[in-house]
Formats: structure tokens, sequence, C-alpha cells
């Protein structure tokens, strides 16, 4: 069998042969022919579209954009959103009470939808789908149905952030209320309204009468009654004073935290740029015909060298066949 693949033996064969090539051949064709017809492989027509990512996106992680964008749209919420809204199930015939429903539809849409990021960092979608029109509706759900997906998400995110933002506004409207009781104690049972002046004059005053006396005032003395409850009780007056100013700033920025939240969860704008919008497609692209064709051809030429190879060979071992 050294010379089983002799250049001389193989050229001699297809010479001999020829006409067998022609018809095996001829053959090959017109079989690949009817059996890549419409009859046999359902053509199928392409659709594609492009987007970006926003830029009014949360970033969740390390990932980029584009690849936060793709894990969206091959998450199977969003399959299975496109697969009720255009009813893929009746298109592809799977039964919703076949025990293994779900495992049959994806296997079919992970086959004729892709998605993938490209060099330019956009997503492009693709779809194969027997109806051109359908093709492209399912193209425009998987956008559709992103852009609800990641406001979806951003609600969900901004909710918490407005639902923190009232319970630390409870916390503080609960502290200012203490530090308002403390401040009504102040004014009305020490007379402390504006410490820094007060301390002030009550002080100068103080020290004119004990100049003009040249003693201790009694302490009935109206002016030396202010003086000793500033001095016992004006510094925390003053500290109350201060952090109650300082609630209410907080409690204002708070409430403008919360009500910005809360737009922007109530907010419905888009999350992706189509860069290409998806059309009905006029042309089928798959199958490709003429390459099942000249494949099949080839192929039962090659199988036929070599069957033909093989005969010859048993040919001259069996000198009397």
């Amino acid at each position: 069998m050294n010379d089983f693949f002799n250049n001389q033996r193989i050229l001699g064969i297809i010479w001999k042969r020829k006409y067998h090539f022609v018809i095996i051949g001829f053959i090959a064709v017109l079989l690949a022919a009817v059996f890549s017809s419409p009859f046999f492989i359902t053509p199928k027509y392409k659709s594609t579209a492009r987007v970006y990512p926003t830029r009014n996106i949360f970033v969740f992680s390390e990932e980029s954009e584009s690849e936060q964008l793709l894990e969206v749209m091959n998450s199977r919420d969003i399959k299975m959103k496109v697969i009720d809204a255009l009813r893929l199930d009746e298109v592809y015939k799977i039964s919703k009470t076949d025990p293994h429903y779900l495992t049959y539809m994806m296997d079919i849409y992970n086959k004729n939808i892709k998605t993938r990021k490209t060099e330019y960092e956009t997503v492009e979608i693709s779809v194969l789908d027997s109806d051109p029109q359908r093709a492209c509706n399912i193209c425009d759900s998987i956008i559709h149905f992103y852009n609800l997906k990641v406001a979806e998400m951003h609600a969900v995110k901004y909710l918490e952030m407005a639902k923190l933002s009232e319970v630390r506004l409870t916390q503080k409207f609960v502290e200012l209320d203490s530090l308002k009781t403390k401040f009504d104690i102040a004014r009305n049972d020490y007379n402390i309204i504006d410490y820094k002046n007060q301390v002030k004059e009550v002080t100068k005053s103080y020290m004119k009468s004990m100049a003009a006396k040249n003693t201790e005032l009694p302490v009935s003395n109206p002016i030396k009654k202010q003086y000793e409850n500033l001095k016992n009780f004006g510094a925390e007056a003053f500290i109350n004073e201060k952090r109650y100013l300082e609630v209410k700033i907080a409690i204002d920025s708070l409430i403008e935290s919360k009500t910005i939240a809360l737009v922007e969860a109530n907010k419905r704008i888009t999350y992706s740029h189509v860069v290409e919008a998806p059309l009905p497609a006029d042309k089928k692209s798959y199958p490709v015909r003429w390459i099942i064709v000249l494949f099949s051809a080839v192929s039962a030429v090659f199988f036929g060298l070599l069957a033909f190879l093989v005969i010859d060979y048993r040919r001259e071992e069996q000198p009397g066949a």
C-alpha cells in the first residue's frame, strides 16, 4: 500500500474514470440543490442592529459600559420577555406545558439570536428568522426591553437611596425636636435667647453694677440672676443652638437628596444610543446554497476517488480477479 496515494495512480484513475466523476459530481450537485431548497431547509433572514451604551447608567462592577450592556441584553429576563412578547414559543412550536420548555426555548433562542461587542465598543445584535419582519421586531424588542430593564435597575437603586434618606430624615427630625425642647427651656426658664450678644451685655452690666456698689450683688438682683443663668446654662444653650442650625441644614440637604432620588427613580429615558437601526432583510442569509452545492460536489468527487483507489488497489492484489 506504499503507492496507494501515488500521483500517477491518482491521475490515471481520474482520467480512466472521468465520466464516472462527472456523473458523481452532477448527481451530488442535483441532490444538494434539491435538499438545500426551501422544501427541506427553511430560509432565514438576518436583521442586525448596533447600539452604544449611554453615559447615564450605573457601573455596577469593573466591566466597561459596553460589557455591562452585553451582560444585561444576554440576561434570561430579557430573553423571556422577547419570547413572550413575540410569542416565539408558537413560532418555534414548543409547548409551554413541556417539562423541558425552557431548555428548548433557550437553545433555539441562542442559536438564532446573537449579541457581541465590536472593536469600536458598540454592541451588535444579529437575529436570524424565517420571517424578515419578525427578525427586525426581535432586534427592536431586545433594545426596548434592555432600556426597561436598566430603568428598573436604576429605579430600585434610587428608591433605596430615597428610603435611606427618609430614615435619616426621621432621625434628624427626632433630634431637631429634642434640641428644640432644650432650646425652649433655655429661653423660657433661663431667658437665654441670644447667648453671644447676651453674655457680652450682661457681663458688662454686671461688672458696672459691681463697680458702682463696690460689693457683690444680691441673688435677687435681675442682672445677677441673668449672669448666673448665662454662666451655668449659657454654654449648653449655645451648643444646642449651633447644633439646631446644623440639623436644620442637614434636613434640607436630605429633603433635596430624597426629591432628586424620587425624580430619578420615576424618570423614563433610554439607556442606549441606536447607531444602526434594524431593518427587514430583502434577501435570505441562510442557507447559502452555492456553498452547500459546491461542498457536496467536491466531497462526493473526493469520496468517489477514494472508492476507485480502493477498487483499483484490490484488483492489483488479485490478478486473477
